[in-house]
């Protein structure tokens, strides 16, 4: 990775032009688009990139039109000379800051949707989010076209959906998956987390803590996936301030619900504490067999 100072721009043609300058030097690009309010999970992104890459690439845009009517497209954080001074210290070449006339210039009409994936899970609720994600995450790759982009495991289905999409448009992008990051408490980091008071954080901490009650049972052998799920939302029905949307565990391609262990799971759990909408998960791996 260069040493060179962090640079920012806004215009698509400013962040095509750098990245091409650097890709005849025969630098290999990698990009981390973001949100903004950045938190541990995504300088672990950018140094991941780093480790790989020769020139990083952060956008930070917060993209309107994965947000339904209800949600909290206004107050979500935004703080940018915050995240400029994290971006610099994870190791960061470039940040692109596009603004939505940029990403939505008059005019616009395409969309860009993943069918069955888009529809389950977080799509069965979210009207329309995925559709915003992956228009956007579309947008982004070819403007800044990276060899590799990075996106975080607790997004599980949106990097599910991202990599379907990449693959079924040809976009020459590989997409990278990193783990999740978590606080002490276990609590996956989220820049939701800090719409959380300290009673509603102790309520989601029931997330993480069900995942773990489907790992023990999985490594203890069990094989009833409908007991497991059974057992996730007991624990989790059972948490005062929270209601849970979802505790599941699907095939991790195409994260349809499956009844039987297989040699791949993940659990998935969405739940809302308090106004705050929470999304958690964990792969699971069935208990080894001993051979005889």
């Amino acid at each position: 990775m260069s040493d060179q100072a962090l640079e920012t721009v806004s215009e698509i043609s400013a962040l095509r032009k750098l990245v091409a300058s650097r890709r005849q030097q025969g630098a290999t690009i990698g990009f981390v688009p973001t949100m903004g309010a950045l938190h541990a999970g995504h300088t672990s992104l950018i140094e991941a990139a780093g480790a790989d890459c020769d020139f990083v690439v952060v956008s930070i845009y917060v993209n309107p039109t994965q947000f339904g009517p209800d949600e909290d497209f206004e107050r979500y954080p935004r703080v940018l000379e915050q995240d400029l001074a994290k971006c610099a210290a994870a190791g960061a070449n470039l940040v692109w800051t596009p603004d939505t006339s940029i990403m939505y210039p008059d005019g616009y009409s395409t969309d860009v949707t993943v069918k069955a994936l888009s529809r389950i899970l977080e799509g069965a609720t979210r009207t329309n989010h995925f559709q915003g994600v992956t228009t956007i995450v579309t947008k982004l790759l070819l403007s800044c076209l990276p060899d590799i982009a990075y996106f975080g495991a607790k997004d599980f289905q949106q990097q599910a959906i991202i990599r379907r999409m990449c693959l079924d448009l040809n976009i020459p992008v590989e997409i990278k998956t990193c783990p999740i990051i978590r606080d002490t408490d276990g609590l996956a980091l989220s820049s939701r987390n800090a719409y959380l008071s300290a009673e509603e954080r102790e309520a989601g901490l029931s997330l993480s803590r069900a995942l773990r009650l489907a790992q023990e049972k999985i490594a203890a052998g069990e094989t009833d996936i409908a007991q497991i799920k059974a057992a996730m939302q007991q624990l989790l029905n059972a948490t005062p301030l929270l209601k849970l949307d979802y505790a599941t565990i699907a095939d991790p391609t195409t994260l349809e619900d499956i009844s039987t262990v297989q040699s791949e799971m993940v659990a998935l759990i969405a739940a809302r504490v308090g106004t705050t909408r929470l999304i958690d998960n964990c792969q699971l791996a069935p208990a080894a067999t001993e051979k005889t």
